[in-house]
């Protein structure tokens, strides 16, 4: 993914979710998604695909049991 489409990607999360402290970063290597942080906590990947030559964006956010609240 261009560093272009990162940047638009990661202003249009803060527009949509009012919150300017997401942060998309680019793959540590080559071929691997781009990751998702809010402020200093890994929230998810982005994945880019393109059929037809209409682009579209997935964002994947995994949720730990352990990380959920207690009943």
């Amino acid at each position: 993914m261009k560093l272009s489409e990162i940047a638009r990607l990661q202003q249009y999360l803060r527009t949509a979710f009012d919150n300017n402290r997401f942060t998309v970063k680019p793959p540590k290597k080559e071929g691997h998604p781009v990751e998702v942080y809010v402020g200093e906590q890994f929230v998810g990947v982005l994945h880019r695909d393109e059929d037809e030559g209409e682009v579209s964006y997935s964002l994947q956010v995994a949720i730990l049991e352990e990380d959920l609240p207690l009943d």
